[in-house]
């Protein structure tokens, strides 16, 4: 009966919160949901004409939006193979005893803490830059001619930008897991002959599994709705070949004031969004279980 009680006292003092945050998720989908079956534009906004699907339709026969998906699943899994194989390295690499291990890990993970906005115009302008960039500068001192990146490889340099973002967080999930491995499994397969690539494929690799695991369900989610990076370098050119679906949406909405379509798109891009994260939930799910 006590903990009845508790239980009920428990589901009480929680309700505020969860109200809030459904109030605070609703609303939008639903007016979303709302835009996206009428005519709304943002330089005639009292029309609100009702289309029912036609909104749909057209974003979805639109060719930017074949083009953009393409882009974002090409962002998100040129990202997590640079996160995922360089996370892997650095983590190896950390958890070796060294002098200062401590400094050189905070400043491995110090870029995380880097404001995406930030990064992205740190590499636009000092790295990338043609003229006076660093790329260009090592380009000339090797006799090569230097390139434009953000107008000839948009996508191959966003993809750098991002990953560079998202490296210390992959690092940081997989030392922590690798600190947690059993010396005594490693010491016994040296004694038996194993050789540093055998033990690494399989006993660290497969004890690693479950954080590689996590470490893609968690970036694939923030790398769907990537955005600033690409507001920043290339505002989703040349043309459309660094567009992805939350650009194409913003792009829809207050570049060519649609708010309609936009919101279909937006509708489109979080039934994407789920069904692509209920997957790896599922995935990780398993890894958890085995």
């Amino acid at each position: 009966m006590a903990r009845t009680h508790a239980g009920a006292t428990a589901r009480l003092m929680l309700s505020p919160a969860v109200i809030l945050l459904l109030a605070w998720m609703a609303v939008p989908l639903a007016m979303t949901l709302w835009y996206s079956f009428h005519d709304y534009q943002l330089l005639m906004p009292r029309g609100n004409e009702l289309v029912g699907f036609e909104n749909y339709v057209y974003f979805l026969t639109d060719p930017a939006f074949l083009e953009s998906l393409v882009n974002t699943f090409g962002l998100v899994v040129g990202v997590l193979v640079i996160t995922v194989l360089g996370g892997v390295g650095l983590a190896l690499l950390l958890d070796q005893p060294m002098h200062g291990r401590g400094i050189v890990r905070v400043l491995v993970v110090s870029p995380f803490f880097v404001m995406p906005t930030v990064s992205a115009l740190v590499w636009k302008n000092m790295f990338m830059n043609p003229v006076n960039g660093l790329f260009a500068w090592l380009a000339q001192v090797f006799g090569v001619s230097a390139i434009d990146w953000l107008a000839q490889v948009p996508l191959l340099s966003l993809t750098l930008i991002v990953a560079w973002g998202w490296l210390p967080f992959a690092t940081l999930i997989l030392l922590t897991a690798l600190q947690s491995l059993d010396t005594e499994q490693q010491e016994a397969a040296e004694m038996d002959g194993a050789g540093a690539v055998a033990r690494f494929i399989h006993i660290t690799l497969p004890h690693l599994g479950r954080a590689i695991s996590v470490v893609i369900l968690i970036q694939t989610i923030f790398l769907l709705s990537l955005f600033a990076e690409i507001l920043v370098t290339t505002n989703g050119g040349p043309g459309n070949e660094s567009t992805n679906l939350a650009y194409l949406v913003y792009s829809q909405a207050l570049l060519r004031f649609d708010v309609g379509s936009a919101s279909a798109g937006g509708v489109v891009a979080v039934v994407l969004a789920n069904i692509l994260a209920i997957f790896l939930m599922r995935l990780v799910g398993k890894n958890l279980e085995a």
